[in-house]
């Protein structure tokens, strides 16, 4: 019966080392000077280290200076800014009070919580200004004033913030409160930006 063949060590170190080529040795010196010890060792230990250090044999070769590199700032391109909202003006909403600017479409946020009545007006006003839209109706409700039900104006008080936000800002020119025979308080005309 044969014997299986011995399995070679390859955790032992290597019998045969190369030896390092003048660059080599160069970059070990000058990271070598640049190194700090985490503890000061013994004077003993000291003198041993320096006597089996292989850098220190070769005392002639000059070292390598270490250029520092200045990071790198990561530059994000500004954000092109919107124009502000501006106000519809007088006598555009004299016509869509009277019946005689046309409101292309309208949308009703009643019940809606806040969460779903921002995206659906969100996606209300993208198709408003993919299809060229001039003015729209937004109906928030005017949701109860003090009391118990305080909250429930919520659509109201939040829908004129969300369209001052950037991501309306680019779909919407300007809003106001709507004319009594639209909804009054609780609804507001809104002026679609138009589509470039």
């Amino acid at each position: 019966m044969k014997r299986p063949a011995p399995i070679p060590d390859l955790s032992a170190p290597s019998r045969r080392k190369r030896a390092l080529s003048e660059e080599e040795r160069a970059l070990w010196e000058s990271v070598a000077k640049q190194v700090k010890p985490l503890r000061k060792r013994p004077a003993a230990a000291k003198a041993h280290a320096a006597a089996s250090d292989p850098a220190s044999h070769h005392a002639a070769a000059k070292p390598i200076p270490v250029k520092a590199v200045a990071p790198v700032k990561s530059v994000t391109p500004p954000r092109p800014q919107m124009p502000p909202l501006a106000p519809i003006g007088r006598r555009e909403r004299a016509k869509l009070s009277r019946g005689r600017q046309d409101i292309d479409a309208r949308l009703d946020l009643h019940g809606m919580t806040q969460i779903r009545a921002h995206r659906v007006l969100f996606a209300f006003l993208q198709r408003a200004h993919h299809d060229g839209l001039t003015f729209v109706l937004v109906i928030t409700g005017k949701g109860k004033v003090g009391g118990l039900d305080a909250e429930r104006g919520v659509l109201r008080r939040q829908v004129p913030e969300w369209l001052g936000l950037p991501e309306f800002r680019s779909l919407v020119v300007g809003f106001e409160e709507a004319h009594i025979g639209h909804g009054g308080e609780g609804a507001l005309y809104v002026r679609v930006r138009r589509a470039r």
